[in-house]
């Protein structure tokens, strides 16, 4: 006899199938080969020792700070640790529980409901002379060329913006924003480009974001997070995606020192509020995609507290967009270049895949789609 140890698998009830087990134990099992971690914030203390005696019931946990079992005080936080099958049960016995506890049975119980979506990628191309990446600037047929490589190379969107949103960015006029894209989206047009990928206008200028959309289009790509309601009103109008990112600040002032009480909380907050604007005028929510904003007004444990815990944002039932490409947060690692950036960058991405992104937004499609079928064979 002998034994190894099994690594995660993402196709649990694959792996049961294939080890022949009977196909209505296969569901029951999966979900205990799943382990799952959710961080409770400011639980009441009876809600936590409540919480803490059902979990240990069923063989899950709650990991408590000392002084809850004295009351020392009114809220704490927690961390509920169990399988699947152990959330599933909690969901439904903490409805019957008080202290805020049935709201939490709530939280859980979508939070187990994550859609999954197919990863598809994002080649960036920029109309402009000003990005931080001098490889990704084009312009006119230069841009068109570009495009066409990177649909060959794998490409299921391209981004194309005509502004720079780098920190310290200078902001350009809407006028000189539009000359710069005008003949990308000509072209777009013209020759059809928009039957072979997803076209998005990475701009939140609204008469620039509406010839986008004109020329054929499919998805505004605002780093604003829909600031501006007209950019809503244009997704509905045209019936395009909209994605929204979160960005403290403006990319002018955003890493003058980003401070969060707790990031994941204060970006959930965002993302929701957002999405019951767009849905109040009409939009639906499968054409609503959210970016956490990597290195828009966030530090280098911002930025790795959400690419850790990304998976969490699934619970609105959007698709999540990561855009990680080549950014400076790779040299607060180890130091490189931006030319130097990519295996930093692949990781990131991977990494972000594994936690739920299914849009990634990068410069480098080929070695993306090579990193992508890689990672689905090891999955």
């Amino acid at each position: 006899m002998q034994l190894y140890r099994l690594g995660q698998s993402e196709d649990r009830e694959a792996v049961l199938k294939k080890l022949g087990v009977e196909s209505g134990g296969i569901a029951i099992m999966a979900k205990k080969m799943e382990l799952l971690y959710f961080y409770i914030k400011d639980l009441r203390t009876p809600a936590a020792n409540i919480l803490k005696q059902d979990a240990l019931s069923i063989g899950a946990e709650l990991a408590v700070p000392g002084g809850v079992i004295l009351c020392e005080e009114t809220h704490y936080d927690c961390i509920l640790i169990g399988t699947r099958k152990h959330m599933e049960i909690l969901s439904r016995k903490e409805l019957a529980q008080p202290f805020g506890l049935k709201e939490l049975a709530q939280q859980l119980k979508v939070s187990l409901q994550v859609r999954k979506f197919s990863t598809r990628i994002m080649g960036i191309v920029n109309a402009n002379d000003d990005s931080f990446y001098e490889e990704s600037r084009f312009n006119g047929s230069d841009a068109v060329r570009r495009i066409e490589e990177m649909i060959e190379e794998g490409a299921d969107i391209i981004d194309i913006g005509a502004v720079s949103s780098r920190p310290g960015a200078e902001s350009v006029d809407a006028s000189v924003e539009l000359m710069r894209m005008k003949p990308v989206c000509d072209a777009v047009a013209s020759e059809k480009l928009y039957e072979k990928a997803l076209f998005s206008v990475d701009s939140y200028t609204p008469s620039v974001v509406e010839y986008a959309l004109k020329s054929g289009f499919g998805l505004i790509n605002d780093i604003t997070g829909a600031d501006d309601p007209k950019l809503i009103e244009l997704a509905v109008q045209y019936n395009a995606k909209l994605c929204m990112m979160h960005m403290q600040g403006r990319p002018q002032t955003m890493q003058h020192d980003p401070r969060y009480d707790d990031v994941m909380v204060e970006v959930d907050t965002f993302f929701a509020q957002r999405i019951e604007q767009c849905e109040m005028m009409g939009m639906a929510r499968e054409n609503i995609i959210l970016d956490v904003g990597i290195g828009f007004g966030k530090t280098l444990e911002h930025n790795l507290i959400l690419l850790k815990n990304l998976e969490h944002f699934g619970h609105f039932g959007c698709e999540v967009l990561i855009g990680a490409s080549r950014k400076s947060m790779i040299d607060r690692i180890i130091p490189a270049s931006a030319g130097e950036r990519l295996p930093g960058t692949l990781v990131l991405h991977m990494k972000a895949v594994e936690n739920g992104a299914s849009i990634i937004r990068c410069h480098d499609v080929r070695e993306h789609k090579q990193a992508l079928a890689v990672l689905k064979a090891l999955q």
